[in-house]
């Protein structure tokens, strides 16, 4: 078995992108990855009927375009192109309306009504700074000093208010609405500290980026960080599950993008107790419970804005969906549960047949839970889109379990890489500086257990390659 300089074990986004960050630094890298293709959980595949390309896990990836270390990459080059909703994010209310996130944030105000100026003083001092705050923020925050310490600071004011105190600083329902969808995307009570900040990156990204997706679909882009790989000497090889690190060839530096539970079982042997123990304590959170639909054409939304939106926040209330998060936590079904909605192939003609339509969904439902949330989901649906059952040709359905079979890292249907509320967020998967280190050396984590969390950005892998690269490899 030759020596290589790094093994990879995960090829979902972060690990492809730790993977490219050492080989483009002249380094000989080997990805290993269990399931028959690339991708983790951003992939595309045919899950209701011919023709119907779906994306099982993430869809729409405001975090993704705006990401420091995708936006430096050359994937434009091997396939990847943005889609670019005309309306990135709508948010409806009952009798037909909606509030609305928009490039243009004064489009975003004057849909709050009254709080269209307290939105523009809320974001103003950030809205034209998220390649400076993104960086900043996307990252460990003991892990160095940042490049921007001032502006991190007066985010940080903010950012770290749970997303029910920031949302009550609105006056209306409609901008204390999209505030709680916003912060939903963590998947943790709205009453949980550093929640607001979440909503606020999002906002920003909004903003800043748009909130859209890979032609083609999610697949899209790992396919361009595999190509991007190979063509700087990389190795991938899929279909091989790892279930120790003896069985990888001998290497300076092991890579996992793997959840704390199997980071525990591939590498512990190498690991000390003390620290196995610090990682059987990573608490997980709530899981999701999603359906792909394929449709006979577009959702009959009430709101004329959803209708051209990329992705639909359904719940309209910040009661309601601060309710649906909290049942979530507690064990219990949502009723109603708080939906979000990707609608790609209003944008993009290559995800269905001619005429016909993909829709992503998902709501919130308890840690591991088994049970069946199809009616809830459609019943929320026909609340703002009546008609809507009608437009189905199919649906594929699936709930904790289905999620962690498709992807083991969605341990119990948790998405996020554990619960991501309040300091969990920013210290995860143990309390340390530099959470992508563990005590043996040559052993890194760079899957979304760590920093800065979920979503399909690739910093999670960016990071943790640097620190093998300045540890173990003097570069």
């Amino acid at each position: 078995m030759a020596h290589v300089d790094a093994v990879v074990v995960g090829a979902g986004p972060n690990g492809l992108t730790a993977a490219v960050v050492l080989a483009g630094a002249g380094l000989s890298v080997l990805v290993y990855e269990s399931a028959a293709e690339v991708g983790g959980g951003a992939r595309t595949q045919e899950l209701t009927l011919p023709g119907f390309h779906h994306d099982p896990c993430s869809a729409v990836l405001p975090l993704g375009a705006g990401s420091p270390v995708f936006r430096a990459l050359p994937l434009d080059r091997h396939g990847l192109e943005w889609v670019h909703p005309e309306v990135p994010l709508a948010h409806p209310f009952p009798g037909g309306s909606a509030a609305v996130l928009t490039r243009s944030p004064e489009e975003t105000a004057r849909s709050l009504g009254p709080d269209a100026s307290r939105y523009l003083r809320l974001i103003g001092p950030f809205v034209d700074r998220w390649d400076d705050l993104s960086a900043d923020v996307m990252r460990a925050p003991l892990a160095g000093l940042p490049r921007h310490p001032l502006l991190l600071a007066r985010f940080g004011t903010r950012a770290g208010l749970p997303a029910g105190t920031l949302a009550r600083l609105f006056r209306g329902e409609r901008a204390r609405g999209l505030v709680a969808g916003l912060a939903a995307h963590v998947i943790a009570p709205l009453g949980t500290p550093v929640t607001g900040g979440v909503a606020l990156l999002f906002a920003l990204a909004a903003h800043a980026v748009g909130w859209p997706f890979p032609r083609g679909g999610a697949g899209a882009l790992s396919g361009a960080l595999a190509g991007y790989l190979r063509e700087l000497g990389g190795e991938i090889h899929t279909d091989h599950p790892v279930r120790s690190l003896d069985e990888l060839p001998p290497a300076r530096a092991y890579l996992l993008d793997l959840s704390p539970r199997d980071l525990a079982a591939v590498a512990g042997p190498r690991l000390p107790a003390g620290y196995l123990r610090r990682l059987d304590g990573h608490r997980r959170g709530p899981g999701v419970f999603k359906i792909d639909y394929a449709l006979d054409s577009p959702v009959p939304w009430a709101a004329e804005e959803c209708r051209r939106a990329g992705t639909v926040h359904v719940g309209p209330s910040l009661p309601e969906i601060g309710a649906a998060l909290e049942a979530a936590r507690r064990g219990r079904e949502p009723r109603p549960p708080f939906l979000i909605v990707a609608q790609p192939s209003l944008f993009d003609p290559s995800r269905a047949p001619a005429g016909r339509h993909v829709l992503w969904v998902y709501g919130h439902v308890p840690y591991g839970w088994r049970g069946d949330l199809t009616e809830g989901i459609e019943g929320q649906i026909e609340r703002f889109a009546p008609g809507f059952r009608e437009r189905v040709l199919a649906r594929t359905t699936a709930g904790p379990a289905e999620l962690e079979a498709r992807n083991p890292n969605n341990v119990g249907g948790d998405i996020a890489g554990g619960y991501s509320g309040g300091l969990r967020l920013l210290f995860r998967p143990t309390l340390t500086p530099v959470p992508y280190v563990t005590p043996n050396p040559a052993v890194f984590l760079c899957s979304s257990a760590t920093p800065p969390g979920a979503g399909v950005h690739g910093m999670c892998g960016y990071h943790a390659a640097r620190e093998a690269l300045r540890r173990v490899f003097r570069k």
